[in-house]
């Protein structure tokens, strides 16, 4: 069972529903990135969804983009998020830690290399965007051979022909992208979302966390109370983007995790 899976039985068991944050890992700069990941569980936060710095971030709006940006500037590498992760696992040996990125820097690395590194970093999960089913011997297979969970994205535009190929290896959660486009660009609506998670919980077991378009704490509670949690990335990515003080990114990170709490 990796730190993921129990922390949904946890969550299960408790009748709560799931609170994930994105950071860009090295935004603004390594300390300061640091200092908030290591206070997102104070802030509620169940699961933490840290960003891969990348050069070219297609599924990503400008304001990921933009945190990508600033990380690589300020010398954000692969190393360099293992490390801020590594880092993280000196105080906190249970909040689960999912890499959220794309395959170009972990092919440079290679796969076996990466696996061993990023487990030993405690790493418990991966998003690949750009890796899709008909690639899992690539790397979701050899992820889950590590004894990482290897998340899949599900979307509007992801109907039933189309689902059971992207539920086939996925494990840890399935990540519902609640909209059609990149990060933070439109909002996403809890009326729309309800009938596709049902949807998808249909077709597995596992949790079916919600994300893209929640930016404040009433959306949050909205979209948790028709799935197993929500994510937020972009609003979050907004507030440090702007230049904010840790205490007051991580009262919003509160603020989020409360609403996706009470719901």
């Amino acid at each position: 069972m990796t730190r993921i899976d129990a922390k949904f039985a946890e969550l299960n068991a408790a009748g709560k529903k799931a609170f994930v944050a994105y950071v860009m890992a090295g935004d603004p700069n390594y300390d300061e990135s640091l200092e908030i990941v290591k206070g997102l569980p104070g802030a509620g936060v169940d699961v933490i969804e840290l960003g891969l710095p990348f050069t070219d971030p297609m599924a990503d709006g400008p304001t990921i983009q933009l945190a990508g940006q600033r990380a690589l500037d300020a010398g954000m590498t692969l190393q360099r998020t293992l490390d801020l992760a590594t880092e993280f696992r000196k105080e906190d040996n249970t909040t689960p830690i999912v890499m959220m990125g794309y395959y170009n820097p972990i092919y440079n690395r290679g796969v076996d290399t990466f696996l061993k590194d990023a487990m030993a970093a405690g790493i418990d999960g991966l998003i690949v965007v750009d890796l899709p089913p008909e690639e899992d011997e690539e790397l979701c297979i050899p992820a889950q051979a590590a004894g990482m969970n290897f998340i899949r994205l599900a979307t509007p535009t992801t109907d039933d022909k189309r689902l059971p190929k992207v539920l086939q290896n996925t494990s840890g959660f399935v990540y519902y992208v609640s909209i059609t486009g990149i990060t933070g660009a439109a909002e996403a609506e809890a009326t729309n979302v309800g009938p596709e998670v049902a949807r998808i919980k249909a077709s597995t077991d596992l949790p079916v966390i919600v994300g893209f378009g929640i930016n404040t704490p009433e959306k949050s509670e909205a979209i948790a109370s028709v799935a197993d949690g929500a994510v937020v990335g972009s609003a979050i990515v907004s507030q440090i983007g702007a230049g904010k003080p840790v205490e007051e990114v991580l009262a919003f990170v509160k603020s989020l995790s409360d609403g996706a709490h009470r719901a």
